[in-house]
């Protein structure tokens, strides 16, 4: 008596595979007609035309809904964030400390200025406006070339002493570095509501207030390089700048500076941003 559950050979295995593959006897491929597996291949073709076609449809739909210059959504951007360059990090967050005999400690903040002002010298802002306005430069259409808005000149003679121009060494040799503040920028942001908004930076030892000069004259931001209309509306803007020139830094002393920029609509309490409106760091000059 044959047992129930009898083994078959590695021929008839082969043999029944070949068999599965293509059967002789009824003209089945893998177990479906030639017929069969046209129809098959016919519907997954319509399938994922259609499929093709809704998603192409759902994407063109939502493209043409979208303003190419301006994000629909921006609420979580209400107050600007504040950089500082050179922006050098250590441990404990921005951190300038340098030898003012050493010019190895220093050289690396002076090339950080020079490359980052080089997006300011006359040849890269020459196809910008030069600007007189006092208020706010509104442009409500496209007269600038190849359907843009215009962007009003920052050129950085526009800085003074702490140029580069003047003092190529940004006075870090000197014991009184340059650094520079700049905002981030925010689309149809409009600071200060009508007065020019400034730089305040202070240091948290009240027993050794400190001593700023700052580049242009008071440390302001002119009007007139709001609003910033977007990269696609305003490809050559510039971010305007304000530099700031430490004038009585301790030797051997660290000191914690918080440079502020003032103004209505810029806050600089928000506890989960500590560089929304504002930016701390630290300057420890050795000798």
């Amino acid at each position: 008596m044959a047992t129930l559950n009898e083994k078959k050979t590695c021929s008839q295995r082969m043999e029944n595979f070949q068999r599965f593959l293509w059967n002789p006897e009824t003209g089945q491929l893998m177990g479906r007609t030639l017929i069969n597996w046209v129809w098959i291949s016919l519907y997954y073709v319509a399938f994922y035309v259609v499929m093709t076609g809704l998603f192409s449809l759902a994407i063109y739909s939502l493209m043409k809904t979208l303003n190419p210059y301006t994000p629909d959504y921006q609420d979580r951007l209400k107050s600007p964030g504040v950089t500082l360059r050179p922006d050098v990090y250590g441990e404990k967050g921005l951190e300038i400390y340098y030898n003012v005999s050493d010019q190895q400690s220093w050289d690396g903040f002076v090339k950080t200025l020079q490359s980052f002002l080089s997006g300011y010298n006359e040849t890269a802002q020459e196809t910008n406006k030069n600007c007189s306005m006092e208020g706010y430069f509104i442009q409500k259409t496209f007269d600038g070339s190849n359907h843009t808005k215009h962007s009003c000149k920052f050129t950085q003679d526009m800085l003074g002493n702490c140029s580069g121009l003047v003092d190529p060494t940004f006075g870090f040799p000197e014991g009184s570095p340059c650094l520079i503040i700049k905002m981030n920028r925010i689309i149809n942001f409009l600071p200060g509501n009508g007065t020019e908004p400034k730089v305040n930076c202070t240091t948290l030892d009240d027993k050794n207030p400190l001593d700023v000069h700052y580049y242009p004259k008071n440390g302001t931001f002119k009007l007139h390089y709001f609003p910033y209309y977007g990269c696609k509306a305003q490809p050559t803007y510039s971010n305007p700048l304000v530099a700031v020139k430490l004038l009585n830094i301790p030797i051997n002393k660290e000191i914690h500076v918080v440079c502020r920029v003032v103004g209505t609509g810029i806050t600089s309490d928000n506890p989960h941003d500590p560089y929304e409106g504002k930016v701390e760091f630290k300057v420890r000059l050795q000798s």
